[in-house]
């Protein structure tokens, strides 16, 4: 079987950090997000959440140097030797080219690119409903579309660089959860990757 290294990709509001956790548990791999890593330090109080707390107050990105180390770090821990699934790492091209150094030099290239194709309206309606649901002020029309212009200019680029290796398999990202899940599983199968469900 093709050991599981993949990563999944789409605007916000695709659903990819519910379908990402929910193949990585049937997988049996860690899904890792950088999201969730950079939040957790930030809870922690570590010297890493402090710094990266500073930078977000800020209203600035996370350098890619940064980001770079913090998931070479993670990705050499023992629960990821069996495979992982990335979510939103990588971001832009240079965060591409460095993923792919470090993974091509220890013979362990990403075998799967999961796309969620899902239309910009519908992810501005997924957004501002979460947003309603959860009170999220993040989550206004201004700053959704803000977000998805970013993810259509500097992160949807890096699909032609995956694609170009092809390993990119796209899903259609509309539906119920378990209709999406379905369909990221039988395109991972087509890829020799078998999800248990």
């Amino acid at each position: 079987m093709t050991t599981p290294r993949l990563l999944i990709i789409g605007p916000q509001g695709s659903g990819k950090g519910t379908q990402g956790v929910r193949i990585a548990a049937a997988l049996g791999i860690p899904a890792i997000s950088t999201g969730d890593i950079f939040r957790a330090n930030i809870a922690a109080g570590t010297e890493l959440g402090r710094r990266v707390q500073a930078i977000t107050a800020a209203g600035d990105l996370v350098p890619d140097a940064l980001t770079n180390e913090i998931v070479r770090d993670r990705l050499s821990q023992d629960d990821a030797a069996g495979g992982f699934l990335l979510d939103g790492y990588p971001r832009n091209l240079g965060q591409v080219g460095d993923l792919d150094t470090f993974l091509d030099g220890r013979g362990e290239p990403l075998t799967a690119v999961v796309e969620l194709s899902v239309p910009r309206a519908e992810s501005i309606q997924r957004l501002s409903l979460r947003a309603a649901e959860q009170g999220r002020a993040d989550d206004n029309e201004e700053s959704i579309a803000k977000r998805l212009a970013i993810y259509e200019s500097e992160t949807a680029p890096i699909l032609d660089v995956y694609r170009a290796h092809g390993i990119v398999v796209t899903v259609d990202g509309v539906g119920t959860l378990d209709e999406v899940f379905e369909r990221i599983v039988a395109a991972l199968a087509e890829r020799g990757i078998v999800v248990a469900v």
